[in-house]
Formats: structure tokens, C-alpha cells, sequence
């Protein structure tokens, strides 16, 4: 690889993660601005999903910072910005029920979460020891520790991988619980849409990233046995 060629390959590695953030801060701004019909809040939208589901022993919580939403499954708990929590607007109502989509997945034993559930600890020992084995690799020309840190990456890019039909599928189950529960009318459902879509471009990005940079270093061990 030339050094044009690797500048504008660092480059792209570099601008897909920052349009898609930019991509969701400004699509959740705006959103954010505009109450739903129901004009309830994010908690209690998730609150009504999760009872009309069945879903009583998953509790609803606050967690610090902006987008920093998610659901343990270990614990039951759907933890939920600020921002989101106390939100009536569009962008909190497809949050909070995203999250809920997850805790629908765990309570009907959805396959990829419960894959992806189990790639944690492999994907995290991976993401952390990749790097280090293919550096060392390079710097000592031990091409047989090279290939280890492929491995090691390849788990944590399964784990990219297997996230993107986890986040889908909890898109998908957001939109449809919103509606059957009556938080949103069939006008809002397009912007609804919109706020699910942007929030799922940073998964597509880190995905996209993630292979490149796995195609990358085992084109670099390929051509090191040639």
C-alpha cells in the first residue's frame, strides 16, 4: 500500500466514525425538540412497554452522560440518559423503546443476542491483546505472533459483526411496540424512524471499521509469506 493510498485508507478510517456520530447528535437534536402526541416521558414509555409485555421485573434506571442508554441482561435493568429518561420528545420515546427491544429479545431468548451475550468476554480479551500481539509481531518480524493478534481481532470483529442484526431487530421492535401502544400516531412514525436509523449508523460505522482494519492486517500477513 502506497502512502497516498494509506493516508486516504486512515483517513476513511477516520471520517466514516465522526459522520455517523455527527449523523446521530444531529438527527437526535432535532428530534429531540419535538413532543410525540402522548407527550409521555422516555421512562414512561419504556415502563409501558415493558408491563405490556410482561416484562414486570425489568427495572427502569438513570445513567450519567448523553446517549449512554442501554440494557443489562445480567441485571434486568434498561439504564437510561438523562436526556432520555425525563424526555417527551420523539427522540426519547425511540430511544427508551429501543432499549425495551432489547429486554424483549432476552425475555424470547433471541439467538444473536444471546451470541453476541457470549462474546463478550472473548471479544473484550481480544480487543485488548490484538493490538499488542500485532505490533510486537511487526516490530520483531515474529509473523506467527502476528497471526495470533488476527485472531484475537477476528473475535472482536465477530462481535461487531453480530451486533448489527441485534440493533436492527431492536429498531424493528421499537417501531412496532410504539405504535401497538399507542405512544405514537401513524404521522409520526417516519421521524420516529429517522431517530432509530441515525442511532444505528455508529453500529454500521464500527462495523465497517472494524473489518477494514481486519482485511488490512491479514493482506499485510499474506503478503509477508509470499
Amino acid at each position: 500500500m502506497g502512502l497516498g493510498s494509506y493516508l486516504i485508507y486512515i483517513a476513511l478510517l477516520l471520517i466514516i466514525p465522526m459522520w455517523a456520530q455527527a449523523k446521530v447528535k444531529s438527527t437526535y437534536t432535532k428530534f429531540s425538540k419535538r413532543p410525540t402526541s402522548s407527550s409521555m416521558t422516555g421512562a414512561e414509555v419504556a415502563r409501558k412497554i415493558l408491563d405490556e409485555n410482561g416484562l414486570y421485573d425489568v427495572q427502569i434506571g438513570q445513567t450519567k452522560g448523553t446517549l449512554t442508554d442501554h440494557y443489562d441482561p445480567r441485571k434486568k435493568v434498561i439504564k437510561l440518559s438523562e436526556g432520555i429518561y425525563h424526555g417527551r420528545s420523539m427522540a426519547s420515546s425511540a430511544v427508551a423503546a429501543h432499549e425495551v427491544g432489547h429486554a424483549i429479545q432476552d425475555q424470547q431468548e433471541y439467538v444473536f443476542l444471546k451470541f453476541r451475550s457470549a462474546l463478550v468476554p472473548i471479544a473484550n480479551f481480544g480487543s485488548n491483546i490484538s493490538f499488542f500481539l500485532i505490533i510486537a509481531g511487526m516490530l520483531m518480524g515474529a509473523m506467527n505472533l502476528f497471526l495470533f493478534g488476527i485472531i484475537f481481532m477476528s473475535a472482536a470483529v465477530l462481535f461487531q459483526l453480530v451486533t448489527l442484526p441485534v440493533e436492527f431487530d431492536a429498531s424493528n421492535r421499537a417501531m412496532s411496540q410504539l405504535v401497538s401502544a399507542g405512544v405514537i400516531r401513524n404521522n409520526e412514525e417516519r421521524d420516529t424512524k429517522k431517530v432509530l436509523n441515525a442511532a444505528a449508523l455508529t453500529y454500521v460505522a464500527a462495523a465497517l471499521v472494524a473489518v477494514a482494519e481486519l482485511v488490512r492486517f491479514i493482506l499485510i500477513y499474506l503478503a509477508s509469506r509470499e
